[in-house]
């Protein structure tokens, strides 16, 4: 093959293969804008993809949220908070006539939260239990009776095992006052179940007053302690305007008095419980003075107002008075406070008219 030849086919196949090349970036020109617009609109699809998986998760985290309050037993948020002062006059005479809240104050939103809280503790109370009891409350006498054992269940644990001194005790505290007065007054109305109403009512009385008298302490503040046990004393009080249970309050609280008084008798002053006892002694007989003055003249108008009970529990006042004259040398307060709440009672009965010819001794001693 002739040398000019083989120049020319060189030259042929490096003029293809540069054309080749021009017309391959002129193509690749033409599809970079294609490319990236694709590319363009495949972030704001992704883009748009992770905003709503975040918003999904926000949601998801506040349905977790609400599951988790619910179970640790958050009942009330900060919205539905009580608002009606329910731990007002902690400790102090109001001087004015004290309303049963569960009428004049009860939330329908609180009380069913109130319900839901109970039932979900019954839930829980019932794992591992062989007993089979009714979880679903109704109209009928058995499920009023359950529901008032349940919530008394719940304010005794919720005593036991939460500060006093907080919104929550205070919030949960009054929505379970409130239930367990509604609740019983339907029993009562009925009439039917007494002995095991009677048993669950005794049942709240002794376990509160207990609670009350202990040396109540919280992260070792005495203070904290003291103020603790005003909390309870103030729950007695408000669920003493029902005299189904303020008349049985009182009879076991001046018993105490009088079993107080003659351990005070024996005891070293020097003791390191002796504060302890001297301080609930005063909770104790300041308590009987809240619930006479309170409510002794409603209890009065009561047409099923238990008079051997009302005798039962004037005769133990008395005999806790004669119980702290033992103690007058160590300490006069005792018997000058339980004067101050025997004339009270001594008042108030003189100012009812039903019982100027109700002739026991009790209230002649009483009165003379």
């Amino acid at each position: 093959m002739p040398e000019s030849t083989s120049v020319k086919d060189d030259e042929s196949l490096k003029l293809a293969i540069a054309i080749s090349l021009l017309r391959s970036k002129a193509q690749q020109k033409r599809k970079e804008p294609n490319t990236q617009a694709l590319s363009q609109s495949d972030a704001l699809r992704w883009k748009q993809k992770a905003k709503e998986r975040k918003q999904e998760l926000l949601r998801l985290r506040e349905d977790l949220k609400e599951a988790q309050d619910a179970s640790r037993c958050e009942l009330f948020p900060e919205s539905a908070s009580c608002k009606c002062y329910f731990f007002d006059n902690l400790g102090e005479s109001s001087g004015k006539k004290i309303e049963n809240s569960s009428v004049s104050r009860f939330n329908d939103v609180l009380r069913r939260r109130f319900l839901r809280q109970v039932r979900f503790k019954e839930r829980s109370r019932r794992v591992g239990s062989s007993s089979q009891r009714r979880s679903t409350f109704g109209s009928t006498v058995e499920d009023e009776t359950e529901q008032l054992r349940s919530s008394v269940d719940f304010l005794l644990e919720l005593c036991e095992t939460v500060t006093p001194v907080g919104s929550k005790f205070a919030n949960l505290a009054h929505q379970a006052v409130d239930f367990i007065l509604a609740t019983l007054k339907n029993l009562l109305s009925m009439r039917r179940n007494m002995e095991l109403v009677e048993g669950i009512t005794n049942n709240l009385v002794t376990r509160l007053v207990r609670q009350m008298c202990a040396p109540l302490q919280s992260e070792g503040s005495e203070q904290a302690g003291s103020e603790a046990q005003i909390y309870i004393q103030h729950l007695i009080r408000k669920l003493g305007i029902e005299p189904y249970i303020g008349q049985r309050a009182i009879f076991s609280v001046s018993q105490r008095i009088s079993v107080l008084a003659e351990r005070l008798l024996f005891s070293d002053p020097f003791d390191d419980g002796f504060p302890d006892m001297h301080e609930c002694m005063f909770i104790m007989i300041q308590l009987i003075e809240f619930l006479v003055s309170d409510y002794f003249l409603e209890w009065s108008k009561a047409e099923d107002l238990d008079n051997v009970l009302l005798e039962d529990w004037v005769t133990s006042i008395l005999h806790a008075r004669k119980a702290l004259e033992l103690l007058e040398s160590r300490n006069g307060l005792y018997v000058l406070y339980m004067d101050r709440v025997t004339g009270e009672l001594a008042k108030r009965v003189g100012q009812v008219s039903s019982l100027k010819n109700f002739k026991l001794d009790i209230f002649n001693a009483l009165l003379g």
